[in-house]
């Protein structure tokens, strides 16, 4: 792909920060696990500086039926009890994380983790009942600072940042958060000019059984309707509503796209784009 490596070279210096969807880490097939990884060291190699925020979400329903905890979701968030955040903690931060730097290192890269606590801070987050009622999930946090000096050290050490998506509070206890929401967060924080999501569908589908339904651009103002109807639903809420408040912080580029698409993050930097859908 010589016109590629040629447009990655031209971006030397960028900072983009990538939200790894956990559903990756959930395919048999070694080559879709290791697709993004092989990305990731080719944006580094060309000079990109990645900074990677990934989910679990699968992986954490299923560690919960095996400690026998039912999964229980409210508007696209997990509700989350003391002994849900257990298990939240160790999925996360001591096993996908460590595994996904794992990946990377073996591949040729240079990566480090972070477990969440360690870049982000947050306060509780309360979500409301359309008769605007506060509803109680849990030890759920919105993410409100994130320790950029500290991902910043790591990338000048040449190192890939790879956090969790958890958070401390002011008490010092650890909390659940939504990992879009966290990419968001430290994409305004580093001031990044792009933010990638990518996923295992094609981007914002007005039908999620129909790929050829791609809404290929949306902004702002189109989203109170499109959760009206329903095309933006269940997770798609925080994703949606955290790219356009990066958007509107001044990340330049906030793109979903299909992470099984191979060289997806590649294309992101080429003339041909992703695909996939974009924030405008």
């Amino acid at each position: 792909m010589p016109e590629v490596n040629h447009t990655l070279n031209s971006f030397a210096g960028e900072l983009v920060v990538v939200k790894y969807g956990g559903s990756f880490m959930d395919s048999p097939d070694p080559a879709v696990r290791e697709g993004v990884a092989r990305d990731l060291i080719a944006l580094q190699t060309a000079g990109i500086r990645p900074v990677v925020v990934h989910g679990g979400g699968k992986a954490i329903t299923r560690a919960m039926e095996k400690a026998g905890l039912k999964a229980a979701f409210v508007q696209g968030m997990r509700v989350t009890d003391d002994a849900t955040v257990q298990v939240v903690d160790q999925v996360l931060s001591h096993e996908i994380n460590p595994e996904i730097v794992a990946t990377i290192n073996r591949l040729g890269g240079k990566a480090r983790g972070f477990p969440g606590p360690e870049i982000f801070r947050c306060r509780k987050l309360w979500l409301q009942d359309p008769m605007g009622e506060k509803i109680d999930i849990g030890f759920v946090g919105d993410v409100t600072t994130a320790n950029v000096e500290l991902v910043r050290q790591s990338i000048s050490d040449g190192c890939i940042p790879v956090i969790s998506p958890t958070a401390s509070s002011a008490d010092h206890h650890i909390y659940n958060c939504n990992a879009d929401v966290a990419a968001a967060q430290a994409a305004i924080a580093l001031k990044s000019k792009r933010l990638i999501f990518m996923s295992d569908v094609p981007g914002l589908l007005r039908d999620p059984k129909a790929p050829e339904s791609l809404i290929s651009q949306i902004s702002a103002n189109e989203v109170s309707g499109l959760k009206r109807s329903g095309v933006i639903d269940k997770g798609m809420i925080p994703k949606v509503d955290s790219a356009i408040a990066a958007f509107n912080a001044g990340v330049e580029k906030v793109l979903f796209v299909d992470g099984r698409d191979p060289s997806v993050l590649l294309k992101v930097f080429s003339s041909h784009g992703p695909g996939g859908t974009r924030i405008v």
